[in-house]
């Protein structure tokens, strides 16, 4: 219920962070962010992780959880709206899903979307706060508007599978990013 927040990889060795941001745009391994580097952003979003940090074989989850694959959130979007399109790529795959899914706290509630957070339930419990993300070039963006979230699911060696939320929409987007974006992580249990 909570975008995952560790600092350590599963065996128990640090993720590297604090990353300048050409050091973050050249990364070929995993790191994470804070939004803005404030730590009050830590305990309302998150952390933002890059993809390699998401595949890292030390383990991003922990014990007993992983992050889940995309064909897992086509499951989740599908149970979710029997009627959305788990086929598409970059994509709209449901015009409910995603008020389903998210926060129903707005701004100027501490962690809370932007108005007017357009069909907002979270009927799913799965409570999605907008996290923002780092870009590829290191700079942070759209705290409060939108979240985005990793799958473990890789495209290409420079891209992987992700979800993304938005104030003004009750859709989910699936699309591909590159890898070195920072995005929330969700785990599930094994």
């Amino acid at each position: 219920q909570s975008n995952l927040k560790v600092g350590k990889y599963r065996n128990g060795d640090n993720i590297p962070t604090g990353l300048s941001n050409a050091d973050w745009q050249n990364a070929t391994s995993g790191a994470y962010a804070i939004y803005n580097n404030d730590p009050v952003n830590d305990g309302l979003y998150g952390k933002l992780y890059n993809h390699y940090a998401v595949t890292d074989s030390r383990g991003l989850c922990p014990t007993g959880w992983h992050v889940p694959s995309d064909g897992e959130w086509n499951v989740l979007v599908k149970y979710l709206d029997p009627n959305a399109d788990t086929v598409c790529g970059n994509c709209w795959q449901s015009p409910i899903a995603g008020g389903a899914l998210k926060s129903t706290a707005m701004q100027p509630t501490p962690g809370g979307w932007n108005p007017p957070n357009t069909g907002a339930t979270n009927s799913s419990g799965f409570t999605a706060p907008p996290g923002g993300f780092r870009f590829i070039n290191g700079g942070f963006g759209y705290l409060t508007d939108y979240g985005y979230w990793w799958s473990s699911s890789v495209l290409s060696a420079s891209n992987a599978w992700s979800r993304v939320l938005f104030y003004f929409y009750s859709d989910i987007f699936r699309n591909y990013n590159g890898r070195t974006l920072g995005f929330s992580v969700r785990c599930c249990r094994d």
